[in-house]
């Protein structure tokens, strides 16, 4: 069968099948051909910015090599002991007012019982007979005694020194008044009691002041003020290698 031929094709030509030059709907593009696409997540490890680790803080039960400071933070790790904290200035000082306060009543004691022993033998002067024959050597016996209890009086005074500052701190890690605070001196490279030598050397060194008209003991006092370290080691604590710590 023919049909009329097409005013709009006056030629008779049969249309040219698709895909030969006129235009098509275009297929939706596929993924992943140039077209841009939703930026898939990034994956950790490939460039792209994680999450920063933060780094382990010292005194949190991380190792730490002996003697370090962590941060400044007030603790210090000791071999033997482990992770501990820097008594404060502030708990020292209240340490050195209870020493001070043992101290004064047990010199106190032993300074009222001399000064009463030498008003005694100077009382025992004063009733020499001045006619006798041997006066001049009751006056001389009795002023040997007042110079002997003297003598004795200060000697109990600095055994008791001794014996407070010294054996206390060499060989028990502390006084009286640290003891009530809870705290120690220990040796700052293993964390045992100072010992008789650098308990001594950290006993010394403030009595060594005492002849600068109490300037140097002062100053011997307040130098874990200077130390930057952290550690709050006065100038004896550095001689004698020691740490104050707050069991």
């Amino acid at each position: 069968m023919s049909y009329p031929p097409d005013p709009n094709n006056p030629y008779g030509q049969q249309p040219p099948p698709a895909g030969y030059g006129y235009p098509q709907q275009a297929p939706p593009p596929q993924a992943g051909y140039g077209y841009p696409q939703q930026a898939p997540p990034p994956q950790a490890g490939y460039g792209y910015p994680q999450q920063q680790q933060v780094p382990p803080q010292a005194g949190y039960g991380y190792p730490q090599m002996p003697g370090t400071i962590q941060a400044n933070n007030g603790y210090i790790n000791i071999a033997n002991v482990g992770t501990v904290r820097i008594a404060t200035m502030g708990q020292r000082f209240l340490a050195r007012l209870l020493d001070g306060v043992v101290m004064s009543v047990v010199l106190g004691i032993a300074m009222a019982a001399g000064m009463a022993g030498m008003v005694g033998l100077a009382n025992k002067a004063d009733k020499c007979d001045p006619y006798s024959s041997d006066y001049q050597s009751c006056v001389n016996d009795a002023g040997t005694s007042v110079i002997a209890t003297a003598f004795t009086m200060l000697a109990v005074i600095a055994v008791f020194l001794l014996i407070y500052e010294w054996l206390l701190v060499g060989l028990a890690g502390a006084t009286i008044g640290k003891m009530a605070l809870g705290l120690r001196v220990v040796r700052e490279n293993d964390g045992q009691h100072p010992g008789l030598g650098a308990g001594f050397i950290r006993y010394i060194l403030p009595v060594v002041g005492a002849f600068l008209c109490y300037i140097g003991t002062l100053l011997v006092y307040l130098s874990p003020f200077f130390d930057n370290s952290g550690k709050l080691q006065g100038w004896h604590d550095r001689a004698a290698g020691t740490v104050v710590i707050k069991k």
